[in-house]
C-alpha cells in the first residue's frame, strides 16, 4: 500500500548520461504550508525550467523544493567555441561609428570582440530541447524517487510518533467523559453539603430550588457535545491514515477544530480533575499540531 502521510523534508540526487551529455540534478525540500520550487539552472539552459517544475509538481504537492541542474559535456565537439561572424561584424561597425562619432583613435580589436558578451558559445548550447529533456528527465526521476523515499521514512516517524499523541489524547478524553458523567450528583451533594452547613431549615434533597440550580449547573456544564466531536476528528485521523493522497492540509484543520473543542472544554468544565485533563489534552494537543505542519 502506497504511503500516504510523508514528511516534508527530503534529499535526492540523480545522474544520467546521454547525447554526449551528464546531467546531474539534487534536490531538496524543507516544510512550508504551500508547494514552492527553486530550481537552479546552468546560464542558456532555462527552457529546462518549465518542464522540471512541472514534473516536480506532479509528485510533490507540499513543501518548499530546490532544485540544482549542472550539465557536463562529455563529447569535446560540445566544448569548442561557437562564433556568429555575423553579430561579430555587426559589433566591429557598431563600434567604428561610435568611434568616428566620439572623436577616438584606434581600430576595433578581437580583444574589444572577446568582452562582447555571448558573442562566443560552447556548441553545446545548441544541443536540441528533443535530445537533452530526456536525459534531464531520467536525472530528475532518479533525484525524485530519493526525495520521496525520504519523505516517507520520515513520514513513517511521523505517523508513529502521531498515532501515540492520538491514543493519549483518546485516553484523556475518555477519563473526563467518566468524571463529567457524575458532575451534577456531585454538584448537587456539595450544593445540599454547603446549605446544612449553613444552617438554612427546611431544605431537603428534594427541594424544588436545589433541584433547579443543579439543573442549571448541568446545562452550563454539559461537555457531551465537545467530546463527541472530539472522538469524531480522532476517527478522521484514522481516515486520513488510509488515505492514498497527501493529508497534511486535512491534519492540520482536523488539529484546528480539536483546539477549538478542548479550549471549550476548558471553560465549560467545572470540576478541578476534569479541568487538570484538560491542561494534559491541551499539551498533548499542541504536540500533535507541532507535528503535523511537517506533514506533506
Amino acid at each position: 500500500m502506497l504511503r500516504c502521510m510523508r514528511s516534508m523534508t527530503g534529499h535526492g540526487r540523480g545522474v544520467s548520461q546521454g547525447q554526449g551529455l551528464r546531467v546531474t540534478v539534487e534536490l531538496t525540500s524543507v516544510n512550508r504550508r504551500q508547494g514552492e520550487i527553486h530550481l537552479a539552472l546552468p546560464r542558456d539552459w532555462d527552457v529546462l525550467e518549465g518542464p522540471m517544475r512541472e514534473w516536480i509538481g506532479r509528485r510533490v504537492e507540499r513543501g518548499r523544493v530546490q532544485g540544482r541542474v549542472v550539465v557536463e559535456f562529455l563529447n569535446p565537439r560540445w566544448l569548442a567555441p561557437r562564433l556568429d561572424p555575423v553579430v561579430a561584424e555587426a559589433w566591429v561597425r557598431a563600434l567604428q561609428r561610435l568611434a568616428r562619432r566620439l572623436g577616438l583613435a584606434g581600430s576595433v580589436s578581437l580583444d574589444h570582440l572577446m568582452r562582447v558578451p555571448g558573442l562566443f558559445q560552447n556548441n553545446g548550447m545548441g544541443v536540441a530541447w528533443a535530445k537533452l529533456w530526456p536525459v534531464a528527465r531520467k536525472a530528475l526521476d532518479q533525484a525524485l524517487e530519493g526525495l520521496l523515499r525520504m519523505r516517507e521514512r520520515e513520514g513513517a516517524h511521523l505517523e508513529r510518533d502521531l498515532v501515540r499523541r492520538i491514543e493519549r489524547m483518546r485516553r484523556s478524553v475518555a477519563r473526563i467523559r467518566a468524571r463529567a458523567a457524575g458532575a451534577a450528583e456531585r454538584y448537587r451533594r456539595q450544593l445540599l453539603d454547603r446549605v446544612r452547613a449553613a444552617g438554612l431549615p427546611g431544605v431537603s434533597e428534594q427541594d424544588e430550588r436545589l433541584l433547579k440550580e443543579v439543573v442549571l449547573f448541568a446545562e452550563r456544564c454539559d461537555i457531551t457535545e465537545e467530546l463527541t466531536r472530539l472522538e469524531s476528528h480522532f476517527r478522521q485521523f484514522e481516515q486520513c491514515r488510509r488515505s492514498r493522497q497527501p493529508v497534511g492540509r486535512t491534519l492540520d484543520f482536523l488539529a484546528q477544530e480539536m483546539y477549538r473543542e478542548v479550549n471549550t472544554l476548558g471553560v465549560k468544565a467545572n470540576d478541578a480533575s476534569i479541568s487538570r485533563e484538560v491542561v494534559r489534552l491541551k499539551a498533548e494537543l499542541d504536540r500533535f499540531r507541532e507535528q503535523v505542519q511537517n506533514v506533506e
